[in-house]
């Protein structure tokens, strides 16, 4: 499914914003968090349209883009990021304020994606989507490398 809409969104993000950093940092495995935003913006879209709920596509779109939002190495233990999956919703929503204009369906997309590792869980269907999204790619991301090297292996 190519999305105009999507890549539109990217570009949009890309120019007016630190958003392409997000290339120079890994996510899950070989994963950049860059490419690792824009799987979940696609797959929220997809979950959104298949599932027929009625969502702000462009709100959905750029708080996926954004949930990671959080512009550092978060495999450095030495700078105070070992805590980094119950911090980096926060950090991430403070950077992404810096440098966009944010709706509060996009805020709490960011602010809530880690439920239920943090406790307060989403109140849109947006943020909702991407939650489950971003668990889907991460899980995508991370075990199906070592799947296929096991299966090649046996």
């Amino acid at each position: 499914m190519r999305n105009l809409k999507l890549e539109t969104i990217v570009a949009e993000l890309e120019q007016s914003g630190r958003f392409s950093l997000e290339k120079q940092y890994y996510q899950h495995g070989s994963t950049s968090v860059y490419s690792h935003s824009v799987q979940v913006a696609f797959f929220s879209l997809y979950l959104s349209r298949k599932l027929k709920l009625r969502v702000n596509e462009r709100a959905l779109i750029r708080g996926a883009l954004l949930h990671d939002y959080f512009l550092y190495d978060w495999h450095d233990r030495d700078h105070g990021h070992s805590l980094h999956g119950f911090t980096h919703p926060g950090t991430a929503l403070k950077n992404a304020k810096k440098d966009y204009d944010l709706d509060p369906i996009e805020e709490n997309i960011i602010h809530r994606h880690m439920f239920p590792l943090t406790p307060v869980p989403p109140v849109c269907w947006e943020a909702w989507i991407v939650c489950l999204a971003d668990k889907y790619c991460a899980l995508k991301e991370t075990f199906l490398p070592l799947w296929q090297r096991i299966s090649f292996a046996v």
